[in-house]
This record gives structure tokens, sequence and C-alpha cells, in this order.
């Protein structure tokens, strides 16, 4: 049958679908063959484009800068009227997080779209929020050790995104009727080429680049963050599953929360990166525990800054899907993280009480983000 004569009982659009979690969230609503879904963003991801509009007639990709009234405006009413879900997974990355050109710009990029939107879409009955577990602190507060809830409270420094986010959905949502969740990931373990803060992309290009120059895995951080665990890996499969949970349940407890009820997305299992960080090495081809070790010393953007060439090489010689070494590995990020002064560490029993069960081990979700990206051809 093909997608003029399909009756689908769900219409879904993704705003942010070429992203870690867009993805999923496409792959997984496509795989039911009950979900028409629209995938929004600025610009398509060319490997995604093929398999879901080749293979998945329910599927319709829109280019759409949504910062832009007018595109928003032209663009979605007419297209999205059938909409029943919203995922909204994405965000404007053009300015310092915690800035109040950050925080102005992501809530007008929300605003736009609602303005569009909500007065067409007559069948919309919920809306699913991402926005991550820096919800409970700021890039301007303290160092001390954080074990968060969803009930912990805002911080009152630094202009955060999130909170613009969620006042808009409680201002603009009640009137029409429409529910909503929020859910609060950590570290995001996925596979994406457009993605600012993609851990397995760097982790994946730093890897083979060790590999090819035949250098040491090593972990460029401080000591704490090496030896004890500092934040919650949330790999992207969890994070779109539980999207998903929220937006459709049927649990009659579920359904009388469900409305501005927040849930921390999380795998749920402890780690620290001495426990793993050899398997990562060995999964990337770098062999030996004393190649894959820890350096107070290594930074990342100091020494990676000079090998995009190295990464080019690469790229031909192995007939990789061709990205420059920027488009996959964020250098900054991974120092970033490796060295955070603080534990942000988030409680997901909130969730599990309301029957969301699904749980992942970080090293499997990150040997399994490593194949697809070798099955994708970003890596060899």
């Amino acid at each position: 049958m093909g997608a003029e004569g399909t009756k689908y009982t769900c219409v879904a659009a993704i705003f942010g679908v070429t992203g870690l979690v867009g993805k999923e969230l496409a792959r997984m609503l496509l795989s039911t063959r009950k979900w028409k879904v629209y995938g929004i963003a600025r610009r398509p991801d060319s490997t995604m484009a093929i398999e879901t509009e080749r293979q998945r007639p329910g599927y319709r990709f829109i280019s759409c800068d949504l910062l832009s009234p007018l595109e928003t405006q032209e663009k979605l009413p007419s297209l999205l009227e059938d909409t029943t879900h919203i995922f909204w997974v994405t965000w404007a990355s053009q300015f310092t997080l915690d800035s109040s050109e950050c925080y102005e710009q992501n809530k007008a990029m929300m605003a736009n779209v609602l303005n569009a939107v909500l007065p067409k879409a007559k069948t919309l009955r919920h809306v699913s929020l991402q926005t991550g577990t820096k919800h409970y602190f700021s890039l301007e507060g303290s160092k001390e050790v954080g074990y968060y809830d969803e009930e912990s409270p805002r911080v009152s420094s630094g202009c955060n995104f999130y909170y613009a986010l969620e006042d808009l959905l409680q201002e603009r949502l009640p009137c029409h009727k429409v529910a909503w969740t929020i859910h609060r990931p950590g570290l995001i373990l996925g596979c994406s080429r457009t993605t600012l803060y993609n851990f397995i992309g760097s982790i994946c290009v730093y890897g083979t680049i060790c590999k090819y120059l035949n250098h040491p895995f090593l972990f460029g951080g401080s000591k704490g963050c090496w030896e004890e665990m500092c934040i919650d890996a949330s790999d992207a499969r969890l994070v779109a599953e539980q999207h998903i949970w929220a937006a459709t349940s049927h649990d009659p407890a579920m359904q009388r929360a469900e409305s501005g009820q927040a849930f921390n997305a999380v795998n749920g299992e402890r780690y620290s990166w001495k426990e793993i960080w050899p398997a990562i090495g060995a999964k990337l081809g770098v062999d030996g525990p004393e190649k894959c070790t820890f350096s107070g010393d290594f930074v990342f953007s100091s020494a990676m800054a000079d090998k995009g060439g190295v990464w080019k090489e690469i790229v031909v010689k192995e007939g990789l899907v061709h990205t420059e070494m920027e488009e996959l590995a964020n250098w900054y990020f991974l120092d970033i993280l490796f060295r955070c002064p603080m534990k942000m560490l988030a409680s997901r029993q909130k969730a599990d009480l309301m029957g969301f069960k699904t749980r992942y081990h970080v090293l499997d979700s990150i040997s399994y983000w490593i194949d697809v990206m070798r099955a994708e051809k970003f890596i060899p």
C-alpha cells in the first residue's frame, strides 16, 4: 500500500530530526508502521534521508530555519495540521550556554513554532520537550557534588534556556488542552554528524587517529573524572524510547500525572572511565591497556588541533563518508567533559516507579554506537 493510501493512527513532528535523539525517534516511530513522521531540521542528514525516504513511505523531511518567524509561518502550518505529537529535541547553539543571548534565541525559536502550529494543529495531543540534566546546575555556580531528582530547584545564576522552554509550554499549552512532558538526559550517546556536543563522534575520530598514527589512546582529564563517575550516560535509544513511552502511555497513573511532568532520562548504571577506557580503546583498534591510560597533561584541543589533514588521509584511504574532522569531533567538549569540576548525577527513580524500565550499561552503549558509526561509514 502506498503512503497516500495508508491510514496512520499517530502523526509526529520531530524538531531536530537529524540529531542524536531525533534520528532514533524517527527510526523507532517509523518501525511500527502506524506513525507518519515529519522530520524538521535546518539541513538534512544525507544518510538519514536516503534510509527514511526510500524505505519509509510515512516519512517527510522539512527543511526550515526555525529562528525565522516568516519561514516558520510559511512552511509549517499547512504541513503539520494533522500532527498528534510534537517531539522537541533541538536547540540553537550559536551563543554560549547560560548567556542571555542563548536564552532569548531558544525561547524565540520555540515561540515561532508554537505560534505557527498551535492554531492549525487541532489534533495535537502531546508535546515532548528534551532539555538535559544541566537543568540542575549553572556554569557560573558552585562546584559542589550534585545528585539530582526532578524536584531539585532551579538555579538562580546564569540564564538557562531550559527554563524558558518549560515556562513557554506551561503558558501556551493548557489553553489548547495539549499535554506535555519534559525529559532530561545526561551525556547523550548516539550517532550524528550535525551535533555540537557529540561524544561518540569525538571519541571515534580520536581513536581512529590514534590507531592510524600508532599513538596511545590517552584519557586527558582530571584524576577525579578518571576514577569516579561524574556524569550520567544517556543512550540515544533509551532517551527516544522514554519520549515515546511518556507521550503514548495508557497507564492511568501516567495519564493523571502527565502534563508538565519532568523525567530524568539516564542509563541508570554506575561506571568510571578508568574501568571502561581500555575496552573503548580496544573497540577502536588501539590494543593493549598500557596504550589506554590516564594523562593529566594531555589536552585534546591542543593535541588534535593539527590532525585535520590526518583525518582527510584516513577518509580517503578507507573510503569513508566525506567529513571534515570538526563535523564529528569537538575537542573542547572532551576537555570540558573530562575535567568537569562537579558531579552531575541524576536519579531515574521517578521514571522507574512509573513503569519505564529500559536500562543500558555505558560500555554496551558506547560499543553499540561505535558499530553504528562503522556501519554508516564514518569510521573504518
